[in-house]
């Protein structure tokens, strides 16, 4: 047995986001002694210690945000010349990949992978227009496509989508399971009462997730049903805000706040239902887990169908029916549907990391030969 081969992923952070969490359910999962995972990050991440714990090595240059375009483009040259043992490159970082393959392509990295996780640019018109540009370089500089969903594919590589290859954001199913005990205790954590109804949402505070439409539509379904709680999962850029308007709609008694937690597998047991309202989205992973633990999902039209799992847990719903939103809430509350789900329902869909990682280590093993 010779060295594992290693794989540079460029990511800007290694935090809990989709892209990073599916990275490191890989990365748990796959031979390391045949397949090591480097990063090449712009800021700190909550995943940094167990990565190196795994053997892996992250390096850090400047985002673009913080040094200008051009000395951001001088780091990345700077950074592939300096380490030209990275052959292997696999890009994370959506339109911004142009950029970095290109600079891996000047600098003789054989292998350069495009993943397309998302459906659209975040950002204001500048942003996305610099985006733009960088998504220009994937055709010319990319040697593989690889795409959370089709609709992922066909945005991130418009012409080039018949080539992409659909990897599942894969979940370790067996943590998920229901357990009626993890739910009552955690339920005992968050002080919970218990009868309430806890609808829970995970996901970062920033407009695509659309957290103020769900303060709204659950401020209604209170109004009706008084023993309805919201726990919120996460932070970001909007979070004061949300929580200005959790107040102002005298919810602050209704509406937990718990930041990033790293205990999703056991929050998830202590909801009663998932509620979704995106404006756009890549395949949310955290939908693929609520899933797993049986929960209701009433999701919004605009995510890819995709993330169904075929167990009769999801519900779409339009952004402009509001009312459609609170019914549908008020039918899964008076439902009480039972939250243990068909054995290998996830697993037959593709779900189960398990499979994902070891597609993934055949991947890279036969593209490095």
């Amino acid at each position: 047995m010779g060295d594992p081969i290693r794989i540079l992923h460029v990511v800007v952070n290694m935090n809990r986001g989709g892209a990073e969490t599916l990275l490191m359910n890989l990365y748990r999962n796959i031979d390391r002694s045949k397949v090591q995972f480097d990063f090449l990050t712009c800021k700190a991440g909550v995943f940094d210690a167990e990565i190196m714990e795994m053997g892996g090595k992250i390096h850090r240059i400047p985002y673009v945000t913080d040094i200008g375009h051009t000395r951001y483009i001088q780091a990345l040259d700077q950074f592939f010349m300096t380490h030209p043992q990275y052959t292997i490159v696999h890009a994370h970082m959506d339109k911004m990949s142009g950029f970095v393959l290109r600079s891996a392509k000047k600098t003789g990295a054989s292998i350069r992978i495009a993943h397309s996780h998302g459906t659209r640019s975040e950002g204001g018109i500048v942003s996305k227009m610099y985006k733009w540009v960088a998504g220009n370089y994937i055709a010319t500089n990319a040697t593989h496509f690889l795409a959370c969903t089709n609709k992922a594919a066909k945005w991130l590589f418009t012409g080039n989508e018949s080539k992409a290859i659909i990897l599942k954001n894969g979940i370790e199913t067996e943590k998920f399971l229901f357990s009626p005990e993890v739910r009552e205790e955690v339920r005992q954590e968050l002080n919970i009462p218990p009868n309430s109804i806890a609808v829970g949402h995970v996901g970062r505070f920033n407009s695509p997730k659309n957290h103020s439409f769900l303060i709204e539509i659950f401020g209604e379904l209170n109004k009706y049903q008084s023993n309805t709680v919201l726990v919120l999962v996460g932070d970001g850029v909007l979070r004061s805000e949300i929580e200005k308007k959790v107040n102002a709609l005298h919810l602050q008694d209704k509406v937990m706040f718990l930041g990033v937690r790293s205990d999703i597998t056991r929050l998830l047991q202590a909801f009663d239902m998932f509620v979704f309202p995106s404006i756009h989205e890549g395949l949310p992973v955290t939908l693929v887990e609520a899933q797993g633990a049986g929960l209701p999902c009433l999701i919004s039209d605009v995510i890819t169908r995709e993330v169904d799992m075929g167990i009769h847990l999801v519900e779409s719903l339009s952004l402009n029916d509001r009312q459609g939103w609170i019914d549908q809430m008020k039918r899964v509350i008076s439902s009480k549907l039972p939250r243990q789900i068909p054995e290998l329902s996830l697993s037959n869909k593709g779900y189960d990391i398990k499979n994902t990682a070891a597609w993934t280590e055949g991947f890279y093993l036969g593209i490095s030969r």
